[in-house]
């Protein structure tokens, strides 16, 4: 059971709610007074959110609801048809497993949300934090959504200076401790706010911010230092990638069925490791993706052929590139051509 908030935590909730009544963002898949009356809205904005930008994500939203725009729908999509909504998005797993989840609601719910923890936590793809901030945003339950966001913002209220990884289980009794028990909705959609347009990593703006009075590192020389992260070094990737291009012009796309980020997607051949096919033609081009943990480098190579040689797939022009949804590394590819 969540233990009573105390006196200082309470005027910290309250004044970050009213702050958020005035200055909180107009999202499209926000609503202010309570929770959304559309699950849906929430589940769909809340896959996308997860390591994407506020503002990337708009844009793809409104697209996507517009295609979807029912949880049915969804469901009844196919996975090329969620993929080529999501073009350009990045992190395919996200959309394989919001549509995997669609069909387990319509399914096995009957297309209703579940709102119990356990059951949403049997979806695909919603882990501690999305769970956390589906029940919140969507059903007004009281959960301690904790993002970066968050992360900072408590870290810096507390002036917690250690590591993160060594303060999140304070942060986590903190988080839980300010989450309002009224207007739990409100009061996640206003503490993320709060870290995205006052409290950011960078120049802080500590003078108008409602929390200025109760925070430890106001004014602080460290204050940008915090919270603490390790650095991870990137570990670097070369690899080539094949414009395999028949005598009609013509280039050569497979469809990715391994396992990964990118299954499912469709793309020139290539490899990360050294090179597919000897006989080629270096371009002199390339192309760098950045992932998660690793940074790719892929030299493009030319070749002409009229057959699939070794690799299973078909040919297509480039007018009907725009048919197949590519992942942003093969976009980049796409632009040298």
């Amino acid at each position: 059971m969540r233990k009573k908030m105390s006196e200082v935590s309470q005027k910290i909730s309250e004044k970050l709610l009213t702050w958020y009544q005035k200055n909180g963002r107009d999202l499209p898949w926000r609503v202010k007074g309570g929770a959304h009356p559309n699950p849906y809205v929430i589940l769909v904005s809340e896959f996308m959110l997860q390591q994407t930008t506020v503002k990337t994500v708009i844009p793809y939203f409104k697209r996507f609801m517009e295609r979807f725009p029912t949880i049915e729908d969804l469901a009844m999509a196919t996975q090329e048809e969620v993929y080529a909504m999501w073009q350009g998005l990045g992190y395919y797993a996200r959309a394989k497993s919001l549509h995997a989840t669609a069909q387990m609601i319509v399914k096995n719910y009957d297309g209703i949300f579940p709102k119990n923890r356990e059951e949403v936590l049997k979806l695909k793809g919603i882990g501690g934090y999305t769970v956390a901030s589906f029940l919140a945003l969507a059903f007004n339950k009281p959960e301690a959504v904790i993002d970066g966001n968050v992360m900072r913002i408590i870290s810096r209220l507390y002036h917690l200076t250690n590591p993160l990884d060594e303060i999140k289980e304070t942060i986590k009794e903190k988080a839980e401790e300010l989450t309002s028990r009224e207007h739990p909705a409100d009061y996640a959609s206003a503490i993320m706010d709060l870290g995205a347009i006052v409290c950011t990593p960078k120049n802080p703006q500590c003078l108008v911010c409602p929390l200025q009075e109760y925070c430890q590192s106001k004014n602080l020389a460290d204050v940008e230092q915090i919270p603490q992260r390790r650095k991870l070094n990137k570990q670097e990737k070369i690899g080539s990638v094949y414009l395999i291009e028949n005598d009609k012009g013509e280039y050569l796309i497979r469809k990715r069925t391994e396992k990964g980020l990118l299954s499912g997607l469709y793309e020139f051949p290539w490899i990360d490791n050294g090179e597919l096919y000897k006989d080629s033609e270096n371009s002199h081009q390339q192309v760098v993706h950045i992932f998660t943990h690793f940074k790719l480098t892929l030299q493009i190579y030319k070749k002409k052929s009229n057959k699939p040689l070794s690799v299973d797939g078909f040919f297509v022009s480039k007018e009907e590139f725009k048919n197949y949804p590519f992942s942003t590394l093969m976009k980049k590819v796409i632009k040298k051509i």
